[in-house]
């Protein structure tokens, strides 16, 4: 498998490809890859003729207390499983190149970027932006693949996208789950095998909620206070945010309606994790 590492290379790789009439899907992400992102690689091989897959651990978007320098980084790993599950290129820049020396420009889209974890995090989504941008600049890709675990993350670049007029295809794919229920992510490699356990309560009260609006139930306070009763079974999670939102623009919203998101994010020790459903 080939490895770019320079934005001219990238440009140069895209552009080639699409002077032959071919479609290029780009699958942004930060490495430590696991089956959540085989399945964003599989659903880009499947509609694009070509995938690149970019593996940078992105600096803007972590906080100062944040786990950037422990963050996992496996590359050789990474790199095998992006080309088993249809990649044809990984984009693995060093920091000076998407960052290089008089750097002055970020990318905020205003309103959203304090919703959510954005709230929690501040500058996390100025820190997404401004990169995702780059990639989807340099790239040039048709369509870029994104997983519905980051919701909050997929309605920030939506609007980026939109905004800016980057003419690439946002695609969102399923949240992928351990047969537990555990969302897959990078970060339960962080989890003790007892916070492991006390993790599920995050995608047990997704279930739950699910089925309360299922039932028929519309009231967000009903909502948000049977998610709440679901937590407190678990005490030793913190809850950071339970939140029903329009996905479009992170607001709360009083009623669930059909694509209503609901979202939820808790501490499991030091680890903070994200969960949601798209309800209706």
């Amino acid at each position: 498998m080939d490895v770019l590492r320079t934005v001219d290379e990238l440009r140069h790789w895209s552009r080639k490809l699409r002077a032959r009439g071919k479609t290029v899907g780009l699958v942004p992400t930060m490495g430590a890859l696991h089956p959540g992102h085989a399945s964003l690689f599989r659903a880009a091989a499947a509609c694009c003729d070509s995938v690149v897959v970019s593996i940078f651990v992105n600096p803007t978007q972590f906080g100062p207390n944040e786990d950037f320098d422990r963050y996992p980084r496996a590359f050789d790993a990474d790199s095998a499983l992006a080309a088993s599950e249809g990649a044809d290129v990984i984009f693995a820049p060093a920091v000076v190149e998407i960052y290089p020396p008089g750097n002055a420009t970020i990318v905020e889209v205003e309103g959203l970027s304090s919703r959510l974890d954005g709230a929690s995090r501040p500058g996390h989504f100025r820190g997404v932006a401004t990169v995702v941008a780059k990639l989807l600049i340099g790239a040039e890709a048709d369509r870029a693949f994104f997983g519905q675990k980051d919701a909050a993350q997929v309605a920030v670049i939506r609007r980026m996208v939109t905004d800016l007029r980057i003419p690439t295809e946002i695609v969102v794919c399923p949240i992928v789950r351990e047969p537990d229920g555990l969302a897959l992510s990078s970060r339960n490699i962080y989890l003790s095998a007892t916070e492991r356990e006390q993790a599920l309560v995050l995608c047990r009260t997704v279930r739950k909620i699910e089925e309360l609006v299922a039932s028929g139930e519309r009231s967000a306070r009903v909502v948000i206070d049977a998610a709440r009763r679901s937590f407190a079974a678990t005490p030793e999670v913190h809850i950071d945010y339970i939140e029903l939102v329009d996905w479009t623009t992170l607001v709360p919203v009083s009623t669930a309606q059909p694509g209503t998101l609901f979202a939820i994010a808790a501490w499991v020790g030091k680890t903070r994790l994200i969960d949601n459903a798209i309800l209706g």
